[in-house]
């Protein structure tokens, strides 16, 4: 199955302990990029989740975030500082004393001083949190490789067109080149007639002149490696997997040769078959870039 490096993935796991939500979203990438964002309580987590995310994909920088919530009361514990209020209660009575003031400290105004109560956060269960953690990261995971195989079926459909097409190309210019090469020799027999004025037209000698041409605008192997390339990258997408680092060699393959042929046309039909071709590749080259 080809998938594409764009997706996206959510899940949601609520019970009377906590709740954990993970969603996750990729984009293109050449290679496997994996960024965690998580409650900073649950960093201990942070290499588990992304050893367990690798096992499902191999491309694509993918975002994941993580929120949690717990809903135990445990994961907090207020502390009192009793040292701590007592000297503040002593110093305000000896101020009260000093200055003549009013009588009116009570736990309120107390407990509003800084560091009286503080909150501590508690240590949790790991292994709970773990196991219930990667239920939603299995969750979250299949939905987001569902995505990716939905748009990937459609990146198939889109390439084995764009082949369909290269290879119509592809054939078109292999028809057309022999033809070339009896045009060439017509015109240059016809050339020589012209010029030599009845006089005895020596046919080695034109025989030499078109097999030098024909050797400068010969496309035989540059076609036949074409072919083979268009039918290998079909090949790979049928078979399917990760295949995007396949397909951008096979393209770069394809774009060398339709380069070649470029260089030796010197018709002007076979040259812009030859610019459509070109054109077909880099489309293929740019879809590619959406595969795992």
């Amino acid at each position: 199955m080809i998938k594409s490096m764009t997706g996206f993935g959510r899940s949601e796991r609520v019970t009377k302990e906590r709740r954990i939500l993970v969603e996750m979203k990729a984009v293109n990438h050449r290679f496997c990029d994996i960024s965690v964002k998580l409650p900073k309580k649950l960093n201990f987590l942070e290499n588990d989740i992304r050893n367990f995310l690798k096992d499902h994909i191999q491309r694509g920088k993918v975002d994941v975030f993580i929120t949690y919530e717990d809903y135990s009361g445990q994961d907090v514990k207020v502390i009192y500082n009793h040292e701590l209020a007592a000297q503040y209660i002593e110093y305000l009575k000896s101020m009260q004393m000093e200055f003549g003031l009013a009588n009116d400290i009570d736990a309120t105004s107390i407990g509003r001083f800084a560091d009286v109560f503080t909150i501590e956060d508690q240590g949790i269960d790991e292994e709970a949190v773990w196991e219930e953690l990667k239920g939603c990261l299995s969750e979250a995971v299949e939905h987001f490789v569902q995505a990716r195989e939905i748009e990937g079926e459609k990146l198939v459909t889109d390439l084995m067109d764009k082949l369909t097409n290269m290879q119509t190309m592809v054939s078109y210019i292999e028809s057309e080149s022999p033809k070339i090469i009896e045009e060439y020799k017509k015109k240059l027999t016809e050339k020589i007639a012209e010029l030599s004025q009845n006089l005895e037209i020596e046919q080695q000698r034109i025989a030499t002149e078109v097999t030098i041409f024909a050797d400068k605008v010969c496309v035989d192997e540059e076609i036949v490696r074409l072919k083979s390339h268009i039918e290998g990258a079909k090949q790979i997408l049928t078979e399917g997997g990760s295949v995007g680092r396949k397909l951008d060699f096979l393209v770069q393959e394809m774009n060398r040769e339709a380069n070649t042929i470029l260089s030796k046309s010197n018709a002007l039909h076979i040259s812009n078959k030859g610019i459509d071709l070109k054109t077909e590749i880099e489309k293929v080259r740019e879809q590619i870039q959406n595969i795992e």
